[in-house]
């Protein structure tokens, strides 16, 4: 089942002191995000000229905005961070499929990206609302990430394009999807209950049924280029944080389960690389059952 909401804090003391940090780390992050976004806007005089310095410029921007987010959550919250599974090589292209509870999901994944060397080359599957929302939003239109209306008739076309300039421009990537398509709730959770009974599939207890179509076209569109896909699994202690807890230092353990499946290895039918995905959400549903039973995703 999801997670209980994260408890503030017991006393009125703690509570102040969190929401005041949470101020700070919300007012430096944001204003230092719209100077970013004005150093983007800035490398569009070069991207005429020169797309491989328009990159390099985004990617500097991306790999110190989501630094200064991670350094926050290790430095500043000193958030227990626990990092399991397999080794991830510094310079692999890959897929990264992730179970989604809480925007802090986001925050979890630049602690694993940042440990990888990766921060920088993250690009996501998001909502394409997301795109006029000032600073993360915009910043993510220069990154190339695929904006999608959740139509795949609409979606398709724009995410071939997006790989198209990826593989010609020969760029490194880290491929985020959130294949459950939405953050897990009890109503969700629910919906997918009554699917996967009524499909005779295995009836999940604290994940969602994932999408598939967005992951296949991802390893067939972007087959070599990409070497892998790297299952993670997250799980949190105590309870579900909002962002907003997250900024005010309130979730203090993360877990994070990785695996890495080599593409070559992955079925090469969409219809079974769909089930392959199912099977891979099967195993993060036993094992965050077995993590709020015992404390570990290892």
């Amino acid at each position: 089942m999801p997670l209980p909401p994260l408890r503030r804090s017991a006393t009125w003391r703690a509570n102040l002191a969190h929401t005041l940090r949470g101020a700070f780390v919300a007012a430096y992050l944001f204003g230092s995000l719209l100077a970013i976004n004005l150093l983007q806007t800035a490398s569009l005089v070069v991207r005429p000229f020169s797309r491989r310095s328009f990159r390099r410029v985004n990617r500097w921007s991306a790999d110190r905005f989501w630094d200064w987010c991670a350094r926050t959550t290790l430095s500043l919250h000193r958030t227990k961070v626990v990092i399991s599974g397999d080794e991830l090589p510094q310079t692999e292209n890959a897929v990264v499929i992730a179970n989604h509870q809480s925007m802090t999901d986001v925050q979890a994944l630049f602690l694993l990206a940042r440990k990888a060397g990766r921060l920088g080359d993250l690009k996501w599957f998001v909502k394409n609302s997301l795109k006029y929302v000032p600073g993360i939003g915009w910043g993510m239109v220069f990154l190339d990430c695929l904006f999608v209306k959740r139509d795949w008739t609409a979606d398709r076309g724009r995410i071939d394009r997006v790989f198209d300039r990826v593989i010609s421009g020969r760029v490194p990537l880290w491929l985020v999807s959130f294949s459950e398509g939405t953050r897990l709730s009890a109503a969700n959770l629910a919906r997918a209950r009554r699917y996967a009974a009524e499909h005779a599939l295995a009836v999940p207890r604290h994940v969602l049924l994932p999408h598939a179509k967005g992951f296949v076209a991802s390893v067939t569109g972007l087959k070599g280029h990409v070497s892998a896909v790297y299952d993670v699994t997250i799980g949190y202690v105590d309870g579900l944080p909002t962002l907003w807890q997250w900024a005010k230092g309130e979730m203090r353990e993360v877990h994070l389960h990785v695996r890495r499946y080599a593409v070559e290895e992955l079925p090469a039918a969409p219809e079974a690389l769909a089930g392959w995905l199912r099977e891979r959400f099967e195993e993060k549903d036993a094992r965050l059952d077995r993590f709020y039973a015992a404390g570990s995703l290892a």
